[in-house]
């Protein structure tokens, strides 16, 4: 059973930081695909970023420039650094993952029926 366990989540205001991380289980893959998505009050469920087994990485339009999604393997973790936090980077934040066969599926457009592991999710609020 793979599990995912997010933290970092938090209040900061505008301008601030903040590094989410996502632990992760025994991983039972050759590979991966990893990302992280958001889902602010009454809003659709986006993806914010993506990172893939061959360490190929992906952002969502309002996350470039500002977050970096990273991994460390020898941690089973991932990260995702925000700064420059906007308020509509409000959300509740959640890490997903599945194996990955080394095709086009990872990307930070996919659906998110497409990964089949996924966290609790970490609250982000960031004031203006």
């Amino acid at each position: 059973q793979v599990q995912l366990v997010e933290s970092g989540g938090g209040s900061v205001q505008a301008g601030g930081s903040l590094r989410l991380s996502c632990a992760t289980s025994r991983w039972p893959y050759s590979s991966y695909c990893m990302g992280w998505f958001r889902q602010a009050p009454g809003k659709e469920r986006e993806g914010v970023a993506v990172i893939d087994g061959d360490g190929g990485t992906e952002y969502a339009e309002s996350a470039k420039g500002r977050f970096t999604i990273s991994i460390d393997n020898a941690k089973n973790t991932l990260y995702l650094q925000m700064n420059s936090l906007k308020p509509e980077d409000t959300a509740m934040y959640y890490c997903a993952a599945d194996g990955w066969d080394g095709t086009s599926w990872c990307r930070v457009v996919t659906t998110r029926d497409a990964f089949g592991f996924w966290g609790q999710g970490t609250q982000v609020t960031v004031s203006s």
